[in-house]
C-alpha cells in the first residue's frame, strides 16, 4: 500500500473511532452519517488489510494493528491541526466563538462571574457553555474538542496529549449561620477551647453527593454518620445553612463570598489544602482562539 492512497479523511475516522470505541459516536462527531463511518472504514480496513477495529461490549475495540498505528495517527492530525490552526488569527472583538468549559456548580460560582465580565469587556460576542462531564469521559472529551477546557482539583486527569496550569490555592473550611450555638464558646474571633476537630461531633452536617473531596474529608474525621442531609447540588447550601444550624464544608473562597449571614471555621481538617487547575488538550493549544481564552482565563484568575 502506497501513502498516496490513503484520504486524509479515513485518518480522521480512524481516530474518531479509535478515541471513541463506537462508530456512531465516532460519525456523530465528525457529523457524518452512520452509513457513510461504516463505508469510510470497510476502504479503510481494504487499504490496510486489517479489521482495524473488533465488535465489543458497547462499541468496537482496536486490533493490535489498530493499536500500533493509533499514536502516529493522532501526532500526524495533531500537527497538521497545529499548522493550520495557528496561521488563523482570532479577533476576540469580532469573533462569536463559542468555547464549552467542564466545570462543577462551585466552579460556576467561583469561575464565572469574574469570566464573564473579563469577556463583555474585551470579546462582546463570545459566548460560552458549561457541561459538566463525569471524571471517566473528560480525559476523551478534551481530546476530542467536546470540550475546550476544564476547571477545578482533577488529580485524576492525566495524560501525555494534555496540559494544565494552576489557576489558585484554596483549602476547605466549614461553614455555619451567624449566631450558630456551635460559635457561641468564640468570643472576640479567639479560639475556641479543647479539640476543634473533635469538636466538629457536636454538629450536624449537609454535603453535595457529586463533591466526593467534601464528603471524604467527613468520613476521614468519622463524621459521616453525622451527615443529616445529602443533596444533587451546591447551589442550595448557602439557604439550608442560613436557615438551620446544619454545618458543610466547602472550598473558603467560596465561603468568603457570602454575605454577613454566615460564619467561617478554620478547621485544621485533612486534605483541606487543594489546588484548581486549568487543563486542556495539547492538540488544540496552537489554535489562536485557543491560545486566546486559555490566556484571558490565567490572567484573570491567576494570583
Amino acid at each position: 500500500m502506497h501513502i498516496n492512497e490513503i484520504d486524509l479523511n479515513l485518518l480522521r475516522l480512524f481516530d474518531a473511532v479509535y478515541r471513541q470505541g463506537n462508530v456512531s459516536r465516532a460519525a456523530a462527531e465528525l457529523d457524518l452519517t452512520q452509513p457513510a463511518a461504516s463505508q469510510g472504514l470497510m476502504r479503510l480496513r481494504r487499504l490496510l488489510a486489517d479489521p482495524l477495529f473488533e465488535r465489543a461490549s458497547g462499541g468496537v475495540k482496536p486490533t493490535p494493528k489498530a493499536q500500533h498505528l493509533a499514536d502516529a495517527v493522532r501526532q500526524a492530525m495533531a500537527l497538521l491541526e497545529s499548522a493550520f490552526n495557528a496561521s488563523t488569527v482570532f479577533d476576540p472583538f469580532q469573533s462569536r466563538r463559542s468555547f464549552r468549559l467542564h466545570m462543577s456548580d462551585i466552579g460556576e460560582g467561583r469561575f464565572l462571574p469574574g469570566l464573564m465580565q473579563a469577556l463583555n469587556q474585551t470579546a462582546p460576542g463570545v459566548r460560552v457553555e458549561t457541561v459538566f462531564i463525569s471524571s471517566t469521559e473528560l480525559s476523551q472529551a478534551l481530546d476530542s474538542g467536546r470540550v475546550d477546557f476544564a476547571f477545578g482539583f482533577l488529580p485524576n486527569l492525566q495524560g501525555a496529549g494534555l496540559a494544565k496550569a494552576q489557576l489558585l490555592e484554596d483549602r476547605y473550611c466549614v461553614l455555619l449561620r451567624q449566631g450558630h450555638p456551635f460559635l457561641a464558646r468564640a468570643q472576640g474571633g479567639e479560639a475556641m477551647p479543647g479539640d476543634l476537630l473533635t469538636r466538629l461531633r457536636e454538629l450536624e452536617f449537609v454535603a453535595v453527593r457529586s463533591h466526593s473531596d467534601t464528603l471524604r474529608i467527613l468520613q476521614w474525621l468519622q463524621l459521616d454518620d453525622r451527615i443529616r442531609l445529602t443533596t444533587e447540588h451546591f447551589t442550595v447550601l448557602p439557604s439550608i445553612v442560613r436557615a438551620t444550624d446544619l454545618a458543610v464544608v466547602m472550598p473558603r473562597a467560596i465561603a468568603q463570598g457570602f454575605d454577613l449571614g454566615y460564619a467561617v471555621v478554620d478547621a485544621p481538617l485533612p486534605l483541606r489544602d487543594f489546588s484548581v487547575s486549568l487543563h486542556w488538550s495539547k492538540r488544540f493549544e496552537a489554535e489562536s482562539a485557543h491560545q486566546w481564552m486559555r490566556g484571558l482565563i490565567m490572567t484573570t484568575f491567576r494570583g
